[in-house]
């Protein structure tokens, strides 16, 4: 059976990281979203995947290419405009058998609950119960099956959420065939699932033990965390004499850690990085490739993605950096606010009491340079020496005291 993953959306909520990237490609514990949910599925014993891609779909492919890596096959379906994931699997109908999975490409589920769904290949929807399930896509059961499906409402009826895990027959493709635009002007698979089940049709569902899923920025720091603690570690690059690892600590080939860092796990540092000396890495920190972290640098619970430089003096905390990003010397992201309430972007409550700075791509900061929490800084952009930044920055800003 072959297992189709959507990877064609943009990720509007996740801007400015997914302005050079698609949202299934954003990273979590050193690897794309994507990735972890190949190789859970690979685990579940799938060897045949179709990518459904489109925004951005040459970051997909080229990292991707046709999955020899993986010891699997992959192919790839283009979805040209984004009106909906029924409209990408209606593009399928000749590339899939009478059975087939299909899975959404910005979340990450288990090899067991994937494997479930692979070796009993009945029409059936994974879902996860929830402690809130407002703004999410709900159902309502009788038995083993699903009676009616919810998107987003104000008042959700239940607390067990569409996880975007899916088995279908081809019976699928003639519901689709049926469907009117939604009022987004999408086409929507469970609008095509609730098609089916008005016809009659018998459509199950699974309750799932593990559900990881993106939404914001910010969501990529928790469940980084849980992801960390799950891999498996290695160190292929060279640690100097009084640098000490404490935990579990992944450092890539071609990777120097200096003397008197200390770096405490999980964490992962990725290839071809220069650490120290005397950086102070603290955990649940993932650092991409041909990443430079100076001396006397402190990070905390971040993602800093490839080829950006953090040197001397500077603090990072709960925050997700962009690529080839090069901060000034004595740039602080502060992290927490004086009154402890949970910090606001852009007026939304991200209900978290610590979150630094979402940073994207190709931003450079001056000399001690002050970053507040929740600060939003889109791509391009220059924070002078000795400013200020608090807000949110557009794309190629240029602020100087």
């Amino acid at each position: 059976m072959k297992a189709v993953i959507l990877a064609a959306g943009e990720g509007s909520r996740m801007r400015p990281l997914t302005n050079n990237r698609p949202k299934v490609m954003l990273p979590v514990a050193g690897k794309p979203i994507i990735e972890h949910l190949l190789v859970n599925l690979i685990k579940a014993d799938c060897k045949e995947f179709i990518f459904v891609v489109g925004y951005r779909s040459e970051r997909v492919k080229h990292y991707f290419y046709d999955g020899l890596p993986w010891g699997v096959h992959i192919d790839y379906c283009h979805q040209p405009e984004a009106v909906g994931t029924a409209d990408a699997v209606e593009r399928l109908k000749d590339m899939v058998g009478d059975r087939f999975l299909v899975v959404n490409g910005d979340s990450i589920f288990t090899p067991q609950d994937l494997k479930e769904f692979l070796d009993k290949p009945d029409a059936k929807m994974g879902v996860a119960k929830v402690s809130d399930s407002l703004g999410l896509g709900v159902i309502e059961t009788n038995g083993r099956s699903i009676t009616r499906i919810h998107e987003k409402t104000d008042s959700p009826p239940t607390n067990l959420a569409n996880a975007g895990l899916y088995s279908f027959t081809s019976d699928i493709f003639k519901a689709i065939n049926m469907l009117p635009p939604s009022i987004r002007g999408e086409y929507e698979l469970p609008d095509a699932i609730q098609k089916l089940i008005d016809n009659g049709f018998d459509f199950g569902w699974n309750e799932i033990s593990s559900w990881l899923t993106y939404t914001y920025p910010w969501d990529l720091l928790n469940p980084d965390g849980r992801m960390l603690e799950n891999l498996e570690y290695e160190i292929q690059g060279i640690i100097e004499n009084n640098a000490i690892l404490k935990g579990d600590v992944a450092v890539g080939a071609g990777t120097i850690i200096r003397s008197g860092s200390y770096i405490v796990g999980p964490a992962v540092i990725g290839e071809n990085c220069d650490i120290g000396p005397s950086s102070y890495i603290r955990p649940f920190t993932s650092i991409g490739n041909g990443c430079h972290i100076g001396t006397c640098v402190e990070i905390k619970n971040s993602i800093i993605m490839d080829n950006s430089r953090i040197p001397h003096f500077t603090y990072i905390g709960d925050s997700v950096i962009g690529e080839e990003c090069n901060f000034g010397a004595g740039t602080q992201i502060a992290n927490l606010r004086f009154d402890q309430q949970n910090i606001e972007v852009n007026g939304k409550d991200t209900k978290r009491r610590k979150l630094g700075s979402i940073i994207g791509d190709n931003v450079k900061t001056g000399i001690n340079a002050s970053i507040n929490a929740g600060t939003v800084i889109c791509n391009d952009t220059i924070i002078g020496p000795g400013v200020l930044a608090s807000g949110y920055y557009p794309p190629s800003s240029r602020v100087f005291r």
